[in-house]
């Protein structure tokens, strides 16, 4: 009887729609191996029991998705400065004798798809983000470690945004009240790309943008891409990079095999 195929998993919920099933399998033709890796939906509350029952039964490694970034890190027996920083986890790697540690990829997919597919450099430039939600908190400690000139936060509720910039020693600011023609690379951090809305920024801050970058991306991330190439941005992408980019990172943790990107950015812009 053959060996069992190594297996990993994404928990989420919704998680039908998840792309990395596919973007695993990617990986794994690269390193010439067969993995099994499925979705896996957890009910509201029932993150903890899914898990235990995942790696009960074998498997090798997960990641970690929306609602449960949070969840993962309260289960997790020990976690990466970046997952510490980020205080959420999308990868967990098990460590034997029933312990697991988590790592937070997204600022990690995020850089090296701004730096290595978008050939955009961080150092020095001026930096904002929309929003001040669980994606951007996963994502400013790896933006800094890039030595930017500065990092802001916006966000429409002010008091938040200034919470995320205080905890990580940027700057903050309101929506409504952002300068024009200050800053190199704007990411929207926000949500709103999936009702189809577009944070409340004015055209001119998008003066001097040399990327505009959503972190969501498809459909979702068009409206907010749009409107920065329509108001000055030279350059803009969505975040399918950034999906590929923490993944490779995850199956590299898991692994020790670190994936090309770039074909795999391709394969799935065909298949997205």
């Amino acid at each position: 009887m053959a060996a069992p195929l190594p297996r990993y998993a994404v928990f989420g919920n919704p998680i039908a729609h998840s792309k990395s099933p596919q973007i695993h399998q990617q990986f794994a033709l690269q390193e010439q191996v067969r993995i099994e890796y499925e979705r896996i939906l957890a009910e509201p509350g029932g993150f903890a029991a899914a898990a235990e029952r995942f790696f009960t039964e074998g498997g090798l490694g997960a990641n970690v998705t929306v609602p449960f970034k949070t969840d993962a890190y309260d289960w997790v027996s020990e976690y990466s400065e970046r997952a510490e920083a980020a205080g959420a986890v999308n990868t967990i790697i098990p460590l034997g004798g029933g312990r697991f540690r988590g790592d937070n990829t997204d600022g990690v997919g995020l850089v090296n798809d701004i730096t290595e597919a978008q050939e955009v450099a961080l150092k020095n430039r001026r930096i904002l983000i929309l929003g001040a939600g669980g994606a951007v908190r996963g994502v400013v400690p790896v933006l800094l470690q890039q030595q930017p000139a500065d990092i802001t936060i916006a966000n429409r509720t002010e008091a938040k945004a200034r919470e995320l910039a205080e905890r990580f020693g940027v700057r903050s600011a309101p929506l409504d009240g952002l300068p024009a023609n200050r800053f190199d690379i704007i990411i929207n951090g926000t949500s709103g790309g999936l009702g189809g809305e577009i944070p409340a920024v004015t055209p001119e801050v998008f003066g001097i943008c040399e990327l505009a970058y959503d972190m969501v991306y498809g459909a979702a991330a068009q409206a907010f891409l749009d409107y920065a190439r329509h108001s000055g941005a030279k350059k803009t992408a969505d975040g399918l990079g950034m999906l590929v980019g923490q993944a490779a990172f995850s199956y590299r943790l898991w692994r020790g095999f670190s994936p090309d990107i770039k074909p795999v950015i391709r394969y799935m812009k065909e298949a997205v």
